[in-house]
């Protein structure tokens, strides 16, 4: 059974390809290999994206309040609810509407890594 698919739109926040593209090869200039352009994303999340921010995980409001990194090289969105945190693959992060500054940087994250297995 096959996943569903976000739109086209909620990906890549209305931008065009050309902006993502462009975004993309910012964030990963001088990178060799999946690691460091991790790496590079991370880099300009941390420098652009304003944190913290609300959001919904699954109907529920938490509060985004890091980027940190995960396993193969994937960048997560750390999420807090009252005590409770809980780790959100920036893939599958609903974004609120409206974006927080910076929210570019996820869209272009997204546009430049590759999901399908």
């Amino acid at each position: 059974m096959k996943k569903p698919r976000k739109s086209k739109e909620n990906s890549t926040l209305g931008l065009s390809k050309e902006r993502l593209d462009e975004l993309v090869e910012e964030a990963i200039i001088d990178a060799n290999g999946e690691e460091e352009a991790a790496t590079g994303f991370y880099t300009m999340l941390e420098n652009d994206l304003k944190l913290p921010f609300e959001t919904e995980v699954l109907g529920v409001k938490v509060t985004v309040e890091s980027i940190d990194f995960a396993g193969e090289d994937r960048l997560v969105a750390v999420c807090k609810r009252g005590t409770k945190r809980q780790r959100i693959s920036l893939k599958d992060l609903t974004l609120p509407s409206p974006l927080p500054e910076g929210a570019e940087w996820i869209a272009a994250y997204r546009h430049g890594l590759k999901w399908e297995d």
